[in-house]
């Protein structure tokens, strides 16, 4: 045989070769499909003897604007689903979603009793003409039938009322120490801003650079105030280079005796260059 033939001889051997797949243990896959339907089974079993109904229900909370009563309606459909069936998120989420409620918990207690503890919401502003804000400036009723007449009026543009909490805060908390508070601030269609002390004078800061304007406001205007509120009606800040004081007598200007107003009203605080809003 020639040394073609053969090389011809061993290309068809390897045309003409197969391949077998390896055999299935079938009996070892049948034992693993038929533990894994007992364990199925036995779980469902076991389950359901451990799923009891739930029994009773325990509430705890304030109970100033919202009832148990309400509580347990907003999560009676789940009730019928069994102590482990229950789903406490959802449970959770509808409860908060009650008026006045601000947080909730729910937790199963053996062998099938429910324990839930909620917090209502605490007002510490009014927003617009009859909105609440909680203490992080969230906006929780938007139309209160009772309007506490004690709580600081705040308002402006739809969406803004965090942004307007958060600096009445910011501002009170160092107005405290110079024994002033906040009473009202505002925020208009512009976006100016306008704040109201307790002692009803009116503090003007205007739409631009109001970041700057509140704080030269801190530094100096409020001393002055502080010192001579019952002379003051209106603080206007919205100059490039200092403010006016409005004086109950009708004057814009600083009175002449300016050592009694004190040191904090220095002329370079004082020179007006031109309104701006």
């Amino acid at each position: 045989m020639t040394r073609k033939q053969t090389q011809a001889k061993r290309r068809k051997q390897k045309k003409t070769r197969q391949f077998r797949m390896p055999a299935l243990p079938i009996g070892k896959l049948s034992v693993l499909l038929l533990a894994g339907a007992i364990i199925a089974l036995c779980y469902q079993f076991s389950a359901g003897l451990l799923d009891q109904p739930i029994r009773s229900i325990t509430i705890e909370g304030p109970f100033q604007r919202a009832s148990a009563l309400q509580i347990e309606e907003s999560i009676s459909t789940e009730l019928s689903a069994g102590f482990f069936g229950a789903n406490l998120k959802l449970m959770q989420k509808r409860i908060v979603a009650l008026p006045w409620i601000d947080q909730a918990n729910v937790a199963r207690r053996w062998p099938g009793k429910l324990e839930i503890s909620v917090t209502e919401q605490i007002p510490a502003a009014v927003w617009g003409e009859s909105g609440l804000l909680n203490t992080r400036g969230d906006l929780f009723v938007t139309d209160a039938r009772h309007v506490p007449a004690e709580l600081p009026r705040l308002s402006g543009p739809k969406g803004q009322s965090a942004i307007v909490a958060t600096r009445y805060l910011e501002i009170r908390e160092q107005l405290i120490p110079l024994g002033l508070d906040l009473r009202r601030v505002q925020v208009d269609a512009r976006g100016a801003w306008q704040m109201t002390l307790q002692n009803g004078v009116e503090i003007r800061l205007g739409r631009r650079d109001v970041e700057a304007r509140t704080q030269l406001f801190l530094d100096v205007a409020a001393s002055i105030i502080s010192s001579r509120e019952a002379e003051i009606e209106f603080v206007d800040m919205r100059y490039s280079n200092g403010f006016t004081i409005g004086w109950k007598n009708g004057s814009r200007l600083p009175v002449e005796d300016s050592t009694a107003i004190g040191q904090e009203m220095v002329a370079g605080r004082l020179v007006i260059t031109g309104l701006t809003e």
